[in-house]
């Protein structure tokens, strides 16, 4: 098997994983702390608005190709095991049916927030610096 072959089933599993967690933060089963990180992960996950636009140079991909297949990692891990198999199943079910993914409008919402909190800190900074 080729590398880009491995690369492209590890995409394809991070995106399916990404769609489990969307289930997951429905299933009542599923631990509050699992469901807050997975919530928080899905919102940003299917935002059509990177937190570090793709067009910056090499920051542009750090969340999308280690930020984001971490915390997917690290919540997955916190599902127990009979949640994740359901949800998983849900996922390939939904997306053999859709053949895409959900978007996450409040992923976009929370984007825009962060970067307004971002913004406005950094002209605070600026405009309280005393006069040189």
């Amino acid at each position: 098997m080729g590398t880009s072959t491995s690369l492209k089933d590890w995409a394809r599993r991070i995106k399916r994983d990404g769609v489990t967690l969307w289930f997951a933060g429905r299933n009542e089963r599923t631990p509050w702390y699992a469901k807050a990180l997975g919530w928080f992960v899905v919102a940003y996950a299917l935002s059509p608005i990177d937190l570090i636009p793709d067009f910056v140079p090499v920051l542009g991909y750090v969340d999308d190709v280690l930020l984001l297949p971490g915390l997917i990692w690290l919540t997955i891990r916190l599902l127990p095991a009979d949640v994740l198999a359901e949800c998983r199943r849900q996922a390939d079910d939904w997306m053999a049916a859709r053949r895409s993914k959900p978007v996450s409008k409040a992923g976009a919402a929370l984007v825009v927030l962060v970067w307004l909190a971002v913004c406005g800190a950094a002209w605070y900074g600026w405009t309280s610096r005393p006069a040189g």
